[in-house]
């Protein structure tokens, strides 16, 4: 049996990596890295047509696209944890630099929990242009140390 003050080491130490792991999210980026756009299912065909067509290089970063799963309920509606589990997906890969979905009832859900990643949520109801946003803003990340924040700080302003 471990003793209350070893239970509470250890819950330290366990909040300790977690936080460092947080911060260590989307930074120490260098040229030529990958980044990744997570994008919803009705929107990436498009989005991975405009980035073929751009070229897979943007600025000094290798672009790629996760196509996420679909949200939409059959009936209508929102899938929660379908929409959960593609956010949580995206903050868990360190090479996120956004997600595109359209405008609707899942990004209520979905943008909280980018948010606390500092994963801009980019909504557009065209893939193709939505995806254009996303690749203008990595190319003008540069290859700071945190991509991530720089492509968040590019789409706010923009």
């Amino acid at each position: 049996m471990r003793s209350p003050k070893s239970s509470s080491v250890e819950r330290v130490a366990a909040a300790l990596l977690v936080t460092v792991g947080l911060a260590a999210c989307g930074g120490g980026d260098a040229s030529g890295a990958r980044v990744t756009v997570y994008v919803a299912k009705p929107l990436c065909a498009a989005a991975k047509a405009e980035l073929s067509t751009h070229g897979a290089t943007a600025g000094s970063f290798k672009v790629a696209i996760d196509c996420l799963a679909a949200t939409e309920k059959a009936g209508g509606g929102v899938d929660l944890a379908t929409d959960g589990s593609n956010s949580r997906r995206a903050t868990e890969d360190s090479s996120a630099v956004a997600t595109l979905e359209e405008a609707g009832p899942a990004t209520k859900f979905s943008r909280p929990i980018l948010e606390t990643a500092g994963i801009p949520l980019v909504t557009s109801a065209s893939g193709q242009s939505g995806m254009k946003r996303v690749i203008g803003a990595i190319e003008s990340a540069g290859s700071g140390d945190n991509v991530r924040e720089a492509v968040a700080n590019s789409l706010e302003s923009s």
